[in-house]
C-alpha cells in the first residue's frame, strides 16, 4: 500500500513558508526578543528546495541579522569562492543554520538555543530531501551526526572533515560531510585550502 505524506499535498514552497511564519512568531527564545529589539530578521535559509546538497551551519551573523541571509558577510564570500571552485552554483544548494536567530554579540549557540531551533532545520531537512548535508563547523557537525544515528563517529572535527559518513533516513539513504566553518578561512589560509581539498569530495557526491 502506497503511503502518502503531507508534501503530497503541500509544495515544498508552502511548507519552507510555513516554517518562516512560526520563526517569525516564535516567542519561545530570548533570541526572539532581541531580533524584534534590534528590527533584525531570522534567517530561515536560501537557495533550492529540490537541493541535492544542504549546507548547515551553526547560527547568523550581524550581517545575516541585518539582511536575513545565510552567509552574506565575510564567511559566505569564502563560502562562494569555495563553490565556484567545484563549479556548483549557490542556487543549486540550499544554505541554513541551525539557530535561525543571531546570537549576542555572535557568541556560540547555546545548548538550550539549539534544542528550540533544532526542530526547525529538521523539518527543513525532511522537506528537501537532500542526497548530503555538509556540516559547517563543529556545532552543526555535532547536531547533524547526533540527529541522524552517527553519534558513534562524532570526534573532533579536525580530524572528521572531508569524510564521508553514510547514514539512513525517512526519505532514503543520505551522506553527511563535516567541514570547517568558512570563517576560520578567512584568517588561515591553511584552513581554506583544507576546505578546497574536502569541498571536491563534495563535487563528486553532487554529481
Amino acid at each position: 500500500m502506497t503511503t502518502t505524506t503531507p508534501r503530497d499535498f503541500v509544495s515544498r514552497t508552502d511548507l519552507m513558508r510555513q516554517i518562516k511564519d512560526e520563526i517569525l512568531n516564535l516567542t519561545g527564545s530570548p533570541l526572539c526578543a532581541e531580533r524584534i529589539r534590534n528590527k533584525v530578521f531570522p534567517v530561515i535559509g536560501e537557495g533550492s528546495h529540490e537541493a541535492k546538497i544542504m549546507f548547515v551551519g551553526e547560527a547568523p551573523g550581524k550581517n545575516e541579522a541585518a539582511t536575513g541571509r545565510p552567509f552574506c558577510g565575510a564567511s559566505g564570500r569564502v563560502l562562494d569562492e569555495l563553490l565556484a571552485s567545484i563549479e556548483l552554483p549557490r542556487t543549486e544548494v540550499y544554505v541554513t543554520n541551525i539557530v535561525k536567530d543571531r546570537p549576542t554579540a555572535n557568541r556560540d549557540p547555546l545548548p538550550e538555543e539549539i534544542v528550540i531551533y533544532g526542530p526547525f532545520l529538521d523539518r527543513q531537512i525532511d522537506i528537501i530531501q537532500p542526497k548530503v548535508i555538509a556540516t559547517l563547523g563543529r556545532f552543526s557537525m555535532s547536531y547533524v551526526m547526533n540527529r541522524y544515528g552517527l553519534s558513534h563517529e562524532l570526534g573532533q572535527i579536525s580530524n572528521l572533515h572531508g569524510r564521508v559518513f553514510t547514514t539512513a533516513t525517512s526519505f532514503g539513504s543520505m551522506k553527511v560531510v563535516p567541514l570547517f566553518h568558512p570563517a576560520v578561512a578567512i584568517y588561515n589560509i591553511h584552513t581554506k585550502e583544507v576546505l578546497m581539498e574536502d569541498f571536491k569530495k563534495l563535487k563528486k557526491l553532487s554529481a
